[in-house]
């Protein structure tokens, strides 16, 4: 039987189960299971994560444990949510935006669910759909954040408040890279690298126009988002067997860079995410963000981002997202502009003055307590953002493609041969999926779960530094999770692959030669082996990773 016709037959077999209610604990669906002609690796998310989809929607799918506990309309409520933009209003379904917003909408930067695709030559425009990256402002020197702006900065303000930056004014443009093989293989086949410059003069800065004296110097790099689905699936593996892995990776040295001794050393973790602001500080694994900043998923990017993207407060965040030194707060209450159009502005937010301090004092004094108020009404619900979180948690990765196409098997040997799955681990068991939530809103039982599955994320949820050129802050970058990101042109229209951590690879090809770009790079070792196959085999390391 041809794998399109298994396709057909197996997608009828998860349809069914999609209408009917759960009507016990049971998660685990004995009566369907894998169909032995396929791979195991062919479920990528497990019984309970995988949806048989390749079709241009495949990233939007609800994962099968979503039908199986009864959670369907929770999620397609969440989906909304995240697809539509937020409105200036102050009632209603999706109100609240601003007073200052990176984005409108989630989809802006993960189009279709995806990844972001690659900036274009020139501008920086967040109101093009698919432009996921963000500005990450540092000091050059030290590589941390800047604190005199939010660390997503904002580029848009509702009246009479003004952006933190002026978006028109920043430019991105691509450099060429030569890496010491001159970019190309010993058979003579070559590739192209790129990476992007970013250029913020100062004058596009708000407190700077308003008078603020920058404390040092000052880069911008880009970031790109990565795919929020499956991200319910890793947030099942268990910490034990994350710091098992960080273990393992200790003792066998075999990383150029080793590991970041600022999360770990010695066997043991140097710092963990914890939450002692919403929760009670209980240390947790680091798992997600490039930076490996968050940990359990339900207090980790997503959680944070539908607040802090569109500063629309919720039960739990009943404050503005600004930026740590509380410059904008300062110089826009000492704004004239701001101050001549604050009084309509504040009749619309809070029209029954049951905040005083927005109505007491000068209008300095008023606006300043209205931006660094702690105590904000909540304009999101907690039933929306309980199905916001039920969405992300459940959304199912796609199956493998191909697999039963003999340059993606030949590929999937060569690519453990030389060694690209000990970063990119294959597969992980997840473990009884016990919900853990640092902000302790959650009581779990309201959230999908994914106990004790099989997965093929292709990663080891582990820090490691490929030194590129201009490479990501701090250079330590997470393990990406390879799953799905074959169908990224499918999912976003986009006319490029756009992997890595800035959109820089433009091919598959181009992700795997950065890879080995510079000779401290902890995947150097993998890229000479790569470097020395022929060309077929070669290619058949792409169409697998593509296949994944």
């Amino acid at each position: 039987m041809k794998i399109n016709q298994i396709y057909r037959l197996l997608s009828l077999s998860v349809i069914i189960p999609v209408f009917v209610a759960c009507t016990d604990e049971k998660i685990v669906d004995d009566e369907n299971p894998p169909v032995a002609d396929l791979p195991e690796w062919y479920y990528a998310g497990g019984e309970l994560g995988t949806t048989l989809l390749s079709t241009s929607n495949v990233f939007e799918q609800p994962a099968p444990a979503i039908e199986r506990q009864g959670l369907y309309q929770s999620f397609k409520n969440g989906e909304a949510l995240f697809e539509k933009p937020f409105m200036t209003n102050q009632k209603g379904v999706r109100s609240g935006l601003g007073p200052v917003y990176i984005r409108t909408s989630c989809t802006h930067c993960h189009p279709n669910y995806g990844h972001g695709t690659r900036l274009p030559e020139g501008s920086f425009n967040t109101n093009d759909i698919g432009n996921g990256c963000l500005l990450v402002v540092h000091d050059p020197n030290t590589e941390a954040y800047v604190s005199w702006l939010a660390g997503m900065p904002q580029g848009h303000a509702v009246a009479p408040f003004k952006a933190p930056v002026d978006e028109s004014k920043i430019k991105v443009s691509w450099k060429n890279a030569v890496d010491e093989w001159n970019n190309s293989f010993p058979d003579g086949e070559t590739y192209e690298l790129q990476y992007p410059e970013v250029r913020m003069p100062a004058d596009a800065i708000y407190v700077v126009n308003q008078g603020y004296q920058l404390p040092g110097e000052y880069a911008v790099k880009l970031e790109s988002t990565i795919g929020v689905y499956g991200t319910g699936l890793l947030d099942a593996i268990t910490e034990e067997d994350i710091l098992a892995q960080y273990r393992k990776e200790e003792q066998e040295g075999y990383m150029a860079n080793g590991l970041n001794p600022a999360f770990y050393a010695g066997g043991a973790w140097t710092s963990m995410y914890t939450n002692a602001l919403q929760g009670d500080g209980t240390p947790y694994v680091r798992r997600f963000t490039y930076a490996l900043s968050r940990g359990p998923l339900q207090d980790a990017a997503g959680a944070n981002a539908i607040w802090n993207i569109t500063n629309v407060t919720r039960s739990d965040r009943r404050y503005h997202y600004l930026d740590a030194a509380g410059t904008y707060a300062l110089y826009s209450s000492k704004d004239p502009e701001v101050q001549a159009g604050f009084e309509e502005y504040i009749n619309r937010i809070d029209p029954g003055h049951a905040h005083p301090s927005y109505w007491e004092g000068t209008l300095e004094e008023r606006i300043y307590a209205y931006l660094t108020d702690r105590n904000l009404d909540p304009e999101m619900s907690d039933e929306e953002y309980t199905d916001l979180m039920v969405w992300h948690r459940g959304l199912a990765v796609p199956a493998v493609r191909d697999v039963d196409d003999s340059d993606v098997v030949r590929g999937r040997e060569l690519f453990a041969e030389i060694g690209c799955d000990y970063c990119h681990r294959p597969s992980w068991t997840t473990g009884a999926d016990d919900i853990i939530d640092p902000a302790k809103f959650f009581k779990g039982n309201e959230l999908p779960r994914f106990p004790y599955q099989k997965i093929w994320p292709y990663t080891d949820m582990v820090q490691h530094k490929l030194c590129m050129e201009n490479d990501i802050r701090g250079g330590w970058c997470r393990t990406s999770p390879l799953w799905g990101r074959g169908l990224h042109q499918k999912v976003t229209g986009s006319s490029t692959a756009d992997r890595l951590h800035d959109c820089r690879a433009r091919t598959t090809m181009e992700a795997i030669m950065w890879h080995g770009y510079s000779p401290r790079s902890d995947a150097r070792y993998s890229i000479e082996l790569f470097r020395k196959l022929p060309k077929a085999d070669r290619d058949a390391v792409v169409k697998y990773v593509d296949a994944i």
